[in-house]
């Protein structure tokens, strides 16, 4: 038996940053899926905020991805995901901001929503949200193109770290929407990215676990078009 145990549901974007990070490091862990859980008492002494991921290890609890992500790359042995330089380190986590502030929230939130959750689920999605999030993801695609075309394989220098990792699962995303498909043909340093991200062992292996909930009904996510669908 692991101990340590990742909770969540298995096509959370950020519960999957958490799986990649532990499965590259070949931390072992048990992963609980909290779908029938969701906003229940039990979910909510794990997270007071009603989200994922949590993760549980020795007795030791921590939510928020970030605080996760570091804590297991400090504590853990395996490849190490952060960069010694100050420069670097500062560089890694101002993409671990712009993924919260300006990746995710349009990649996944917006557009994500409104053509893979919601429809999975019968519900129409709402055009305004999505065009609300097209030209803000082309912005944040222009901007890691112009990053990537520094000549670097990776997004903070030729090192795999954090960042890379904090970023695939929104790219993964927006690639299974047809309007992102579109954007991203266009941006050859990202897809060269992409595809030096997809030949890791871990993303393969946390891409297999998700792969089958790909398209199926999240049933708790049912309530976001009240509480997180954004209003146009």
């Amino acid at each position: 038996m692991s101990d340590v145990t990742v909770y969540g549901f298995p096509i959370s974007t950020f519960v999957n940053i958490v799986r990649l990070v532990l499965t590259h490091k070949d931390v072992p862990f048990e992963f609980h899926d909290l779908e029938k859980e969701m906003g229940g008492p039990s979910h909510l002494a794990l997270h007071p905020f009603n989200r994922v991921p949590i993760l549980e290890h020795n007795g030791f609890r921590v939510y928020e991805t970030s605080a996760i992500a570091l804590y297991v790359d400090d504590v853990f042995a395996g490849p190490a995901l952060q960069p010694t330089s100050p420069r670097e380190r500062a560089k890694m986590h101002q993409w671990l901001s712009s993924l919260s502030s300006y990746y995710y929230p349009y990649m996944a939130y917006h557009l994500g929503h409104e053509r893979l959750v919601f429809p999975a689920l019968g519900i129409e999605p709402d055009e305004k949200v999505v065009a609300a999030a097209l030209p803000r993801i082309q912005v944040a695609l222009d901007v890691m193109e112009r990053e990537l075309e520094q000549g670097h394989e990776y997004l903070v220098g030729d090192r795999l770290t954090l960042a890379d990792f904090f970023l695939a699962p929104s790219l993964t995303t927006l690639g299974l929407t047809p309007e992102g498909q579109e954007m991203l043909r266009a941006k050859p340093r990202i897809g060269a990215w992409r595809l030096r991200m997809d030949s890791l062992p871990a993303v393969a292996k946390v891409r297999a676990s998700v792969a089958p909930h790909i398209g199926k009904p999240v049933e708790h996510a049912r309530r976001w078009v009240t509480t997180h669908r954004p209003r146009y």
